[in-house]
């Protein structure tokens, strides 16, 4: 909790344009405190998608409650709006569990369609957590990643498109009550000092080295969004007759922490991958199985075909090499090789 640290959390609350940022210790924790801080527990159910790291529901399962899977959108790999509000209407029908928050995921950088996702919120009176963690930097219209809903996290994991040198996190919010339980929860659930605890909370703080490399790193990030993005037009333009290249609705801008394509089936996607092997170019499955086909989730009965546009996904998804200083000579030569 050295001075980095809160300096850290302002300049990314201004660029954010939120009145409050809480840094943390993970991206996994940034989605831990905000529930803790709701009182997210037993008899609660909490919606997301199956399509995206298991840190999204595992969260939800530690504190108890119920993770409701809902299906993507086939063209932005984000949660369906229309299929939300269907389960959610569904667990009200059931009335069993008690709708309580829904966490949609800016998967591989593109912002989940929070328009739709917010008149659900006014609809049902749940809360929304923004899962950023692939997210930040991403944008619609002049609303940033990390602006939408009750409250957003990140991570600045290494992999993601703002990385530290370890874990790291941080959660944004407007709301002031919910500001001071995150800063209680973070510390062990401490009120007036370390040893009056009013809450139950967690050792989620930020390494003070950690926040200093994201504001040196911070610097370039708007410039490397930029960069993100002509990488990716690049990539498009070459790919388009041969795989499925993501797509990014007018209004959108997509921090592209994946470039993710689809082959025509799991068999093109092997025959894609072992050329681009063969030729040294890494490439990587986000995610080869979806979240209610792990095993961690048996106890929640979901069955194979449950959620057939994720279980299609998974079996032609992979993702090429994207950072922001791919070289030109790289891009075609990674385009030639998939297009040979």
């Amino acid at each position: 909790m050295g001075p980095e640290i809160k300096e850290m959390e302002a300049q990314l609350a201004e660029y954010v344009g939120v009145k409050h940022c809480v840094s943390c210790s993970s991206g996994t924790d940034a989605l831990l405190m905000p529930l803790l801080a709701w009182d997210v527990g037993p008899g609660d159910a909490v919606f997301t998608t199956p399509f995206t790291f298991i840190a999204t529901a595992e969260v939800i399962q530690l504190l108890g409650a119920t993770p409701i899977f809902v299906d993507i959108d086939p063209k932005t790999y984000n949660i369906s709006p229309e299929l939300l509000d269907e389960s959610i209407a569904q667990v009200i029908e059931a009335g069993e569990l008690n709708p309580k928050v829904v966490i949609p995921v800016d998967l591989f950088g593109l912002p989940a369609d929070y328009a739709a996702i917010e008149l659900i919120e006014k609809k049902y009176d749940i809360k929304i957590l923004e899962d950023a963690a692939q997210g930040f930097g991403g944008q619609i219209d002049d609303r940033l990643a990390g602006s939408f809903g009750d409250a957003a996290s990140t991570s600045f994991f290494p992999a993601k498109p703002l990385g530290c040198y370890g874990d790291g996190g941080a959660i944004f919010t407007d709301d002031d009550d919910l500001y001071e339980k995150l800063v209680s929860v973070r510390v062990h659930g401490k009120g007036g000092d370390k040893y009056d605890n009013v809450r139950i909370g967690l050792n989620g703080r930020m390494d003070t080295l950690q926040a200093a490399i994201v504001l040196e790193k911070f610097t370039l990030f708007p410039t490397e969004v930029k960069l993100r993005n002509k990488v990716a037009d690049q990539y498009s333009a070459l790919l388009s007759d041969r795989v499925v290249v993501p797509e990014v609705s007018s209004g959108y801008t997509s921090v592209w922490a994946q470039y993710s394509i689809l082959a025509k089936d799991a068999d093109d996607r092997a025959s894609l991958q072992a050329k681009l092997k063969e030729a040294g170019i890494p490439s990587a499955v986000y995610y080869p199985k979806p979240l209610h086909q792990q095993t961690a989730f048996n106890h929640l009965d979901y069955k194979d075909g449950d959620f057939p546009v994720s279980e299609e996904m998974s079996q032609r998804i992979f993702s090429l090499p994207m950072h922001p200083y791919l070289e030109t000579a790289d891009i075609e030569k990674i385009c030639k090789v998939l297009n040979s």
